[in-house]
Order: C-alpha cells, then structure tokens, then sequence
C-alpha cells in the first residue's frame, strides 16, 4: 500500500506511532524482502525486532462484541496490551449508540487519552520520522486513535436477533482515510473467515516498512497491495490521501456559516457536534479540526464521544465554563447535558453533494431543545470577520451545475488553507524578527536568546504587514488576533516555533564553533580549561544528535574531528580520562 497526502498540504508521509507494553501471543511473522522499484525502498534495518513494524502502524488490532451479559467486550485482542480503561473505553467507543439505527455496516473513528507516564519503546527510533512530516501527518503524543469497521445484521439464530461486531484498530495515527480503507479490505474477510484472517493480516502488516515522510510506500495486505499510484490493476488499491476527509460532505448541511466555524475552530471554542450516526459525528469534527491546517489544532477533540467516556464529567460539568474541546456526539441526553455549551452544531442526514441546502441563519441557543432539533448551528458568536459570499456563490454554483464532489473538496479545502495562510503570515514575519542576527553568534559565548513576543508590538505590525495583503476579506481583523493570542492554539503554535528557533541558534552557535581554530584556542588555557572545553564540546554534540539540530551536512563529523584533535594534544592521562577519540 503506498501513502501519501494531497497536493493542498504536502505530500508527505508521517512518522509512527507510540508503542506499549508487553508481548502478544500472535506467532512473530517471517521476514520477507518487499518489492524495491522506483517508487520505494527496502526497509532492512536491522534494529527492528519482530512486531517492531507492526507496532509503528498499530497499537494493537481488537474485536468488539455484545454479550447479552456482560455488555460490550472485547474478544479478540492482537499485539500490545491494553490497561483496564483503555479496553472500557474501546468497547464503549466502538459501537454506535443504540438510538443510532446502524443497520449494515459503518465506520467511524474515535480518540482516547493515552495513559500517563506510558512509554513508548520505538519512540526515539521514530522521533526523526516524525520531525519531517507535516503538521496533519504526525503522531498524536497524548492520545490514540480508533478506527472501527461496525456491522449489525439480522440474524434469528442469536437471542438479541442481531449479529453486532466491530474490527477495531488502534494507532497514534492520524491517517483516517488509510486506516479506513484498511479496514475495507480487512474487515469483511474477517466476519467471514474469523481469527485466521485477522492472524494473517497481522502478519502482513509485521512486514510492512515503517512510514517514511515523503516516499510513496508499497503495503501488502491480504493479497492486496495498498499503494498511492494511477496504475489500472485489480490488485492496487489507490489511495489518494491518507489523512483527509471530504471537507464538502461534512460541511453540506451549514456550508452558509464555514466561516464563522473556521473563526470557532482557531480560537479553540467549546464546540459540540450532534449527529444521527458516529460516522457523521466523527467525519464532521474531524472536518472541524482539519479546516484550520497547516495550523495545528492543539485544543483536544473527540470524534466519537458517549457517556461512558472517562472524560464525561469532565467535560460536562456546569461548575465551570466549558473546556476548549470539540465533541463529536448521536446520544439525545447530550441535548440536554450540553445544552449549556455556547456552540452546537446539529446535523441531520448528511445530503449527497449534488443536492441543494437551504440558508439557514444561526439559532438561538434557547431553541436547542432535543436532539430531533432542526438541523444548524446554535450559536451566539458574532463573526469577526465580514461574510466571504464569493466561496458560498462558488460552491452553489457547482451545486447546481452537479460539480463532481471532489472538486468541490478542493475548492474548499483551498479556500480553508488560503484564509489560515492569511492569518498566520503575519505572525511568523513577527516572531522570525525576534530571531537575533548571526552576526550576533560567538562561538565561546552561550547562544543569545529569543527577543520576548510583545502583543502590542505584533499588533503594530499589522497596519503595513497584516493579512490584508494576501486576503480580499475585510472585518475586525485585530479583534480575532487578540482573541487568538489567548487561545491554546497560539500557545500551541508559538511553542512550536519558540523550539524550532532556538534549535536553529544551537545549531548556527555548533557551526560557528567548527569554523574556530581550537587548537589555537586550547594553547591559550589550562590543561583543567582544555579538559572542561572538551567535555563540554562532547555534551553539545551529544545534544545536537539527540534534537536532531538543523545543521549543514558534515558539521558533527567536522566538530568531533576538532573534539579528537583536541584530546589527542592533551597529555596521556588526561586522554584516558576522556576516553579514546571517536574513529568515524
């Protein structure tokens, strides 16, 4: 199977997941060599012990099903282990509430809190992957994710009438569209064949490449190869995206408020979709969250949330205001639990692209009554910005005209990504100028520091250097940035951004140190100074290897030569004490 995202956000491939616990009682599968061609490359290394490829795809692949006594349960479990909670939560997550009529089969997704102080044994073996992957492409560090493939069919031969089971697989993943379609392939074979399906598969997947930013990958599963490639045979499956989801379908019933959800979504609003299904609950908050990229959602989400959730008091408690979180839910006591909630999106049956959607104004909050409310967005906020009528125009436009749904997506995955851009521009100019000069860099002073992010100075900036210099959109622009900087997604970001600088003057403070003379400098001290240099030289280059700094090819190689030349002039008891010189 090969990966790879679209061309709107990057077509890269992120990095793995977070493993656990202990070992499963599924038989290590035998080593094959994949297929090498032109669009991938052999995954040999050597440091990867068996269940070492599965577990950087997979925490662990359950069965759920209903017991008429003990309730929902878990059946089957392959690979790491899961806590007590963690099963709780899996069996309650991964059917639809009863309310939910799910007849056939559905698939959605849902999202749990990771354990704390769980560590994960793969972790610095993929760290590196995932610094290269995009924003919408990484691990989730704190919580996992669980796609479901749920089937309920008739069937007299069962005392509750019906056959009820749901595949599970669990990943630090976000690849919602590959996960899926996995479990497509994966899923029906399973119901059919039973366990011996589920051992193959695992098999498969144990000989898979870990994912690799930016390579097209080839998977080979059940006799099918997923894979990210235009080519007509039966035994390709092609994956145009690996992480997205139909922005157009999710946003059909309210795409008259998109952008007042986009305001919502950046400045981390309590947010609470109400569905008729999980998949339309799920499809929709992760539309929610996605529709703010490249800037990452920092603020917690759940897809798929019920009441048994360990969460739920959490989260609905009227004590205090409700938390910067986007709850996906199909139960109706939630319409009266959430009803204090100041931003409620109701959707019906999701309509197919082609049909046309009545204007709707925004509710009163007051008029959310019952889940069987009419369909929209119940909501006091006053928009910053004024109406974009244009996309809405564009998009009806191709409503009518019957535009194919996917050009619809793009269009509208575009526009989402060019008003963020707009946004977000303005703030990197700004915090790149707290960046000190080079000039400023000596190599035998500590690297200076970061200029302080002054809000005042920031807004100041906008007068010349706003966003209205890549966005046609007028409105209270200042408004929405001051919100913004009081939002964990600016806290998120600038983090974010914060270490990624301070990395860059670590690594230009190690080049600057590999342009000096330091026998010349060594000359000019102490046997005890040369000996403290050197020790210090060795801290920082182990540093530069363990955060990956951003250096120029050959600078740690260039430093640890400066390193060994030093030693080496040092007398023979002081070389012993600071060990032999590396030979690479």
């Amino acid at each position: 199977m090969a990966l790879q995202g679209s061309e709107e956000i990057e077509e890269q491939l992120a990095e793995t997941e977070d493993v656990g616990d202990e070992d499963v009682s599924v038989s290590p599968a035998e080593e094959i060599t994949l297929p090498v061609g032109s669009e991938g490359e052999e995954d040999t290394d050597p440091l990867l012990l068996p269940w070492d490829r599965f577990s950087a795809w997979l925490h662990c692949i359950c069965v759920v099903g209903f017991d008429l006594e003990l309730g929902q349960a878990v059946e089957v479990h392959y690979c790491l282990l899961l806590l007590l909670f963690q099963k709780t939560s899996i069996c309650y997550l991964s059917f639809p509430d009863s309310n939910s009529g799910c007849l056939g089969d559905t698939q959605f997704c849902f999202r749990f809190r990771q354990a704390s102080g769980r560590k994960c044994s793969l972790g610095c073996f993929l760290d590196h992957f995932d610094r290269d992957a995009p924003v919408c492409l990484k691990r989730d560090p704190g919580h996992y994710y669980g796609y479901v493939y749920f089937r309920q069919v008739r069937d007299k031969s069962l005392k509750r009438g019906y056959f009820q089971k749901s595949l599970v697989l669990i990943s630090k993943l976000p690849y919602v569209a590959f996960f899926h379609s996995l479990l497509k392939l994966i899923a029906p074979e399973y119901f059919e064949k039973q366990e011996p399906c589920l051992e193959a598969a695992c098999n498969d997947i144990d000989r898979w490449p870990t994912p690799h930013p930016g390579k097209i990958l080839s998977l080979p599963v059940m006799g099918t190869v997923l894979k990210v490639c235009p080519k007509n045979n039966k035994h390709l499956h092609f994956l145009p995206s690996i992480h997205e989801v139909d922005l157009f379908r999710c946003f059909h019933p309210v795409f008259f408020h998109i952008q007042m959800l986009w305001e919502l979504v950046l400045l981390g609003e309590a947010l609470v979709v109400m569905a008729p299904s999980p998949a339309e609950s799920s499809d929709t908050v992760l539309a929610l969250v996605s529709c703010i990229s490249p800037l990452r959602y920092c603020s917690d989400f759940r897809p798929y949330f019920t009441i048994h959730d360990s969460e739920f008091k959490e989260y609905t408690t009227r004590t205090q205001a409700p938390p910067s979180v986007i709850l996906g839910v199909t139960n109706p006591f939630f319409a009266k639990t959430l009803q204090h909630w100041p931003h409620i999106i109701r959707i019906g049956d999701m309509k197919q692209a082609g049909e046309t959607v009545k204007q709707m104004k925004v509710k009163k909050l007051k008029n959310l009554k019952t889940l069987d409310s009419k369909p929209g967005v119940y909501s006091a906020y006053k928009p910053f910005l004024n109406k974009d009528e244009d996309i809405i125009k564009q998009l009806q436009k191709g409503v009518q005209q019957k535009r194919p749904s996917a050009a619809q997506n793009a269009i509208l995955r575009r526009y989402f990504l060019e008003l963020t851009q707009s946004f977000i521009i303005p703030l990197e100019r700004y915090v790149a100028s707290l960046m000190p000069l080079q000039k400023s860099i000596c190599p035998w002073k500590s690297p200076p520091q970061l200029r302080p992010f002054l809000q005042e100075d920031f807004m100041k900036t906008l007068e010349k250097a706003g966003p209205q210099l890549t966005s046609r959109l007028k409105g209270d622009w200042i408004g929405l940035y001051r919100q913004f900087l009081r939002c964990p997604n600016f806290d998120g970001w600038y983090r974010n951004r914060t270490r990624e600088m301070m990395q860059k003057l670590e690594a230009l403070h190690l080049e600057a140190l590999c342009e000096e003379d330091l026998q010349v400098r060594v000359q000019q001290h102490t046997e005890v100074e040369a000996v403290d240099l050197v020790l210090k030289l060795k801290d920082k280059l182990t540093q530069a290897e363990r955060d990956q700094l951003p250096l120029r090819p050959g600078t740690l190689t260039k430093l640890q030569a400066h390193i060994d030349s030093v030693i080496l002039s040092l007398p023979e008891d002081l070389q012993g004490i600071l060990h032999k010189p590396s030979t690479t």
